[in-house]
């Protein structure tokens, strides 16, 4: 069975990562689909938020990267998926993702929506989160994988704050790859 996790993913995050390694552990694959969403102001383009999450899940067999315009159902249907893949973090997520997936089966009865409660040592981050952190010259590599991290702070934020660098360079490092 196919499930697509849709979203922006800008950036990835580790929280991402979790929902993506234990989807991968239920469906036979795992489509994360990047969001093009006009209404939004995305740090990084969606080709490079692909290399990103591509990056982050080359060590997870089920995975494929796409993105898409549009509503996630109607994706859905075209790569043949019945599953819309979610996580929560905290009560306002569920509140907002239970609208989004009775809307959703509005539209096609056919497609299914799977929420995931995010791992506790997730529950508190987002991307916006990240990205606060960032434009305030704190570090994030503890919050996404490395490679991500230093795109953030060299292509965002190194002019304005040295003090984001990541703290360790080893791209081997165990947080690339949080546990499942």
């Amino acid at each position: 069975m196919i499930a697509i996790y849709p979203g922006s993913f800008d950036p990835i995050t580790f929280g991402h990562l979790d929902i993506i390694q234990r989807g991968a552990r239920l469906f036979d694959t795992v489509i994360v689909a990047v969001l093009r969403n006009p209404n939004k102001m995305p740090l990084f383009t969606v080709e490079e938020r692909i290399e990103q999450i591509r990056q982050a899940t080359s060590h997870i067999s089920r995975v494929q990267v796409d993105s898409f315009d549009g509503l996630a159902v109607t994706y859905a249907h075209l790569r043949q998926a019945k599953v819309l893949l979610r996580g929560l973090r905290v009560l306002s997520d569920f509140e907002k993702e239970l609208q989004m997936a009775h809307t959703n089966k509005t539209l096609s009865d056919q497609i299914e929506t799977v929420f995931l409660a995010t791992s506790n040592e997730y529950s508190f981050l987002s991307s916006s989160l990240v990205k606060e952190i960032a434009k305030f010259g704190g570090p994030v590599d503890h919050l996404v994988p490395k490679h991500v991290a230093l795109d953030i702070y060299s292509r965002c934020y190194a002019k304005t704050h040295p003090v984001a660098a990541p703290t360790v360079m080893d791209p081997i490092s165990t947080l690339d790859h949080p546990k499942a």
